[in-house]
């Protein structure tokens, strides 16, 4: 990973949380379909508190060690070189962008009383956005869940589907569209609710592949669920533009934790082509197992390259960064299962058995390619604003040069007489 870049403090929490995850974390992976136990993540949390690992992202007043997010990802990589790494570290989604958000938006109170148990790892959380068809999905825009202005507060009704981490959480951000009042405009706002409102219904789990997020993905209803006016995250009215603020890192921080655990497959593979012999050569010496080896490099070295370019675009550009990491979450959500779907093919029938952890990796990382808005919708999203800036070029004076007439001949026949020996009479003017 692009650890030239680190500064010395950063550079030894990387080597700190690379030894802790090597040493302490890997031996206690929970075997093929088994879950991580929650007395097994409370043990390892303390664990990584004790060695100066914990929630890297989260402001040390909060008991994080206080990372800026362009340093993020080297240190996100390590953790999630083990499936349960992140759930260790505290840096796991949903838990980590709602953090994110919350130190960035919430007010002071908020924080005291939602971020700081979260940052310490005894609260859990979850982000209720996502609603059955026609409700919102990759179209943010199709909110059907609504928060009506009452006496104190708000009533908020709704159904959500694919509410990550919402079995056993203990409060959610939830995204309601709401009508103008005198003090906001139309549009969607936050809220936080706690989990244990009585207007609050978990519903039904929905079983998808991957099982790496603690508390599943299950349905949630609001049934008149009263919230107070001081549960509303930021403002009302600035859902939308609050989203993008979560968004963005946490598209980014996916790409992150999955390009770990890619690392973590190519190293098995790599492993297992150094030992194992075909047709009287090592397995490594064969050029269909050389070509795979040397695509997956490539796949994880564009990877690192463009979450290291989006993560200092969102520190300084925060605009341009949550329009990059678009690009970042399309190429590195197919880069990665391209490299663990060549590990698993380069183990052979070991690969797909429960011999080695490959299957349920790629279970794992198979969904990134929906969740966090679909690749179709954000492959729109990057053409759309690709258009975009060549108009606003070629309107600010770029020529256009789509047309073959209108592109003039760079070598004018009038001034570039070719020469013997390949000179010109212009030759002089370049």
């Amino acid at each position: 990973m692009s650890n030239y870049i680190l500064p010395t403090e950063v550079e030894y929490l990387r080597l700190r949380t690379r030894e802790f995850i090597r040493s302490v974390v890997l031996p206690a992976e929970p075997g093929p379909g088994e879950r991580l136990m929650p007395e097994n993540r409370k043990r390892l949390q303390r664990a990584a508190k004790e060695a100066g690992v914990f929630a890297p992202h989260v402001p040390k007043t909060f008991g994080g060690q206080g990372l800026a997010i362009q340093y993020w990802s080297a240190i996100f990589q390590e953790a999630g070189y083990s499936p349960i790494g992140p759930s260790v570290l505290n840096c796991m989604a949903p838990d980590e962008g709602n953090m994110h958000m919350l130190n960035l938006v919430a007010s002071d109170d908020q924080k005291q009383r939602y971020l700081r148990p979260l940052a310490e790892g005894v609260a859990r959380s979850c982000f209720a956005m996502t609603e059955p068809h026609p409700g919102a999905g990759s179209d943010p825009a199709a909110l059907l869940t609504a928060a009506r202005k009452v006496d104190g507060g708000w009533t908020i009704d709704g159904h959500k589907r694919f509410t990550s981490g919402a079995d056993g959480a203990t409060f959610c951000i939830v995204m309601a569209s709401t009508g103008a009042t005198e003090d906001s405009p139309a549009g969607a706002t936050m809220f936080l609710v706690d989990m244990d409102n009585p207007g609050v219904l978990l519903g039904e789990h929905i079983h998808t592949i991957d099982r790496a997020i603690e508390g599943g993905h299950p349905h949630v209803y609001f049934k008149k669920c009263f919230v107070r006016d001081d549960s509303v995250l930021g403002e009302p009215g600035l859902g939308f533009k609050y989203a993008q603020v979560r968004l963005g890192p946490a598209r980014l921080t996916h790409c992150m934790r999955w390009l770990g655990l890619a690392r973590r497959a190519l190293d098995i593979a790599l492993d297992r082509a150094e030992r194992r012999e075909l047709f009287g050569s090592p397995l490594k010496d064969l050029g269909m197992a050389q070509e795979m080896i040397a695509q997956s490099v490539i796949d994880i070295e564009t990877s690192d390259a463009i979450i290291t370019k989006t993560g200092f675009l969102l520190a300084t550009e925060p605009k341009a960064g949550s329009a990059m990491s678009s690009v970042a979450k399309v190429h590195c959500s197919e880069a990665i299962f391209r490299v663990i779907d060549r590990s698993i093919q380069i183990c052979g029938g070991d690969g797909v058995s429960d011999g080695l952890p490959l299957a349920s990796y790629i279970n794992e990382v198979r969904p990134f390619r929906i969740y966090d808005g679909a690749n179709e919708t954000h492959k729109w999203a990057i053409s759309r604003r690709a258009s975009a800036r060549r108009r606003a070029a070629v309107a600010s004076g770029e020529p256009f040069l789509a047309d073959v007439d209108q592109v003039k001949d760079p070598w004018p026949a009038s001034g570039l007489e070719i020469q013997p020996h390949g000179h010109s009479e212009a030759a002089g003017a370049y």
